[in-house]
């Protein structure tokens, strides 16, 4: 994604921290827009459908007036905007950070943040939203098996376009349920624990163990199983965490 064909939508309440989001993102090249509370976000991002309201990516602050960035983004998800977003907040707890990926959170970032550190995480999502999105044809056999469609039980799992494609439907996927199957399909029919969860997907250095996680699992269940209450791919081994077992009849 080159930086000038990129369009930012930045949610931010506080004027001087957005002023100066949106001075440092067009210096670096992208196009960029205010948005001061979370109505005004999803007025945006739901409601415009004109290509020069079209966003590449939004820069999303937890704390907002009105509905806060856990809403906005629960919404974003559940209108079918799979937008990549990078979350902002005050608050670094482990459970928050889960909170906002279970949203549906591409990436995360505490304040006070270091500009550098903020351009290089959008930088990155924005390259693998061109990556998993671009047109790949005529792919040579040796692609990475991790970009490559994994099948299992009549569902398929297509890594270039976000989706898990089933007999009844195609679901669309964040870069971060993305993230989540790739790994799951990377260690299936091994025990993974939560702590590796946490630090190889969700990157949070944390020995914790919140419900957040849990919950996201219970999202993709809903997505791969044909009763998620009685799971059969994707398993609990209580105490521990998770067991991908794609190969079970």
């Amino acid at each position: 994604m080159i930086a000038d064909s990129a369009n930012i939508l930045i949610v931010e309440d506080e004027a001087h921290l957005a002023q100066g989001l949106l001075f440092n993102l067009q210096a670096e090249g992208y196009r960029a827009k205010i948005a001061p509370d979370g109505n005004a976000a999803l007025d945006l991002l739901l409601n415009s459908l004109d290509d020069a309201e079209y966003f590449d990516a939004v820069v999303l602050d937890v704390m907002l007036p009105g509905k806060d960035g856990f809403q906005v983004l629960s919404e974003l998800r559940e209108h079918e905007r799979y937008v990549p977003v990078l979350m902002l907040t005050a608050r670094a707890r482990p459970e928050d950070v889960l909170r906002g990926f279970s949203a549906g959170a591409d990436d995360y970032l505490a304040k006070p943040f270091d500009l550098s550190i903020l351009l290089a995480r959008l930088k990155n999502l924005l390259r693998r939203m061109q990556w998993n999105r671009r047109e790949k044809p005529g792919r040579p056999p040796t692609a990475e098996p991790s970009e490559l469609p994994f099948s299992f039980a009549g569902r398929t799992i297509d890594f270039s376009k976000l989706e898990l494609i089933t007999p009844e439907k195609t679901i669309h996927l964040t870069l971060m349920e993305a993230d989540l199957l790739r790994y799951l399909v990377q260690n299936r029919d091994r025990i993974i624990s939560r702590k590796e969860l946490l630090e190889q997907v969700w990157r949070v250095r944390e020995d914790t163990d919140t419900r957040a996680i849990d919950n996201f699992i219970v999202r993709l269940r809903r997505y791969i199983e044909d009763r998620p209450a009685d799971p059969i791919y994707l398993q609990t081994v209580r105490g521990v965490g998770y067991r991908f077992l794609p190969g079970t009849a």
